[in-house]
């Protein structure tokens, strides 16, 4: 390919496309809104699957740098009732297929394994102009600008690029997540330590829930689930982190203090992250010259696949333009194809999995004579591909 595809987002999808074609030889230059890889804090564990993340990352000849980058023993879970009765617990016996990585760790491995120069920090995108057959204009708020006859958007839930493709737009939920981290819990918090466990903690309800996750040493990062219209979570101010974690923690009054804890003595303000999804089986027609992938492409409910999947798109499409040289449109047609089908499933399992969070069945309808449904594949990440 003679010009670079151009990758907007530098997100794990976009790095992964990026990473598999510098392998297969095709250049690539990455634009992020972002002014440098330590501008923003990158979300916590993902649990990476053998179907779509493993095959990415052993697409990008990185399998074995991430293994060396996995916290042993995170893929244990266990279920809590309200007052902190356990209801199940499942050890992480060194079986499961899931390995779970911080997400800072993994875009740095991947940051690492490109050419220097590749990703171009703080470029945000202020527009996006088709010229001519299978041509575009990309324009930065800082004005300058790049033309492209590859375009992708791999830049996420508000993708600058997809209304060149669709004119769907996400839509919310009516449940949003509020974030906190306790530090050092294992001293600091001794109690909700132990409740929470060496992986992750559900403690659900109707509507509602507690999903903790140990991160590395003792942090333990919670998101809180409450299904609100946005009006309510706007009356709540969030500038004033001990108020904002204090309203959230009434909405758990009656639940036991250890639980509560991971709101009410939050070593971070609490972050509001409203859950957006795109229509299930969303699809556009082929346009030449441009693509998504991630959550620019399949933006769903929270599921635990979000930056399985954006990876794997990644891999695919590099596959696919290595295996077409010449012929992008054939690529970008293939890649479409499989792509479709494969976001519409998972956002038809998104939609199941939080009925079965969060349904009116919570908490047991996780829970079965066999045990647990494997809540791995329900852990939610929060919607950056």
């Amino acid at each position: 390919m003679s010009t670079p595809v151009t990758i907007i987002g530098a997100g794990l999808g976009g790095l992964v496309l990026a990473r598999v074609l510098h392998v297969y030889g095709i250049p690539a230059v990455v634009y992020e809104a972002e002014t440098a890889p330590t501008a923003r804090t990158q979300g916590g564990l993902l649990d990476i699957r053998p179907d779509n993340g493993q095959p990415a990352l052993r697409d990008a000849g990185l399998i074995e740098e991430f293994r060396a980058l996995v916290l042993p023993g995170r893929q244990a879970s266990r279920f809590l009732d309200r007052d902190g009765t356990v209801l199940a617990d499942q050890p992480d016996d060194g079986s499961g297929g899931r390995p779970e990585i911080l997400r800072g760790d993994l875009r740095r491995l991947l940051l690492d394994s490109l050419p220097a120069g590749s990703v171009r920090w703080g470029h945000r995108v202020s527009g996006v102009a088709a010229l001519g057959p299978g041509r575009h204009e990309v324009t930065f708020q800082d004005g300058s600008t790049v033309v492209t006859g590859l375009l992708v958007g791999a830049d996420g839930a508000w993708s600058r690029v997809r209304p060149l493709l669709s004119g769907a737009t996400p839509e919310y939920t009516g449940m949003s997540a509020v974030e906190t981290h306790l530090f050092d819990s294992d001293d600091r918090h001794p109690a909700t330590a132990k409740a929470v466990g060496p992986g992750a903690m559900y403690a659900l309800a109707p509507g509602k829930g507690l999903l903790a996750h140990r991160e590395r040493g003792g942090t333990l990062h919670t998101y809180v689930f409450l299904t609100e219209p946005l009006s309510w979570f706007a009356a709540v101010d969030f500038t004033d982190a001990v108020a904002a974690a204090a309203r959230i923690a009434r909405e758990f009054d009656g639940w036991a203090p250890d639980l509560t804890a991971l709101i009410t003595h939050s070593d971070t303000p609490p972050v509001l992250r409203p859950l957006y999804t795109l229509p299930v089986g969303h699809r556009w027609d082929r346009v030449p010259g441009v693509t998504l992938l991630g959550d620019a492409a399949h933006l769903t409910a929270p599921n635990g696949e979000g930056a399985n999947l954006a990876m794997y798109d990644g891999a695919e499409l590099a596959k696919a333009l290595a295996a077409h040289p010449g012929d992008a449109e054939t690529a970008l047609a293939t890649y479409e194809q499989a792509l479709f089908p494969r976001s519409a499933e998972a956002a038809a399992d998104g939609t199941e999995g939080l009925e079965l969070l969060f349904g009116d069945g919570a908490p047991y309808a996780l829970l079965g004579l066999d045990g647990v449904v494997p809540a791995d594949r329900l852990r939610p990440d929060d919607q950056r591909s």
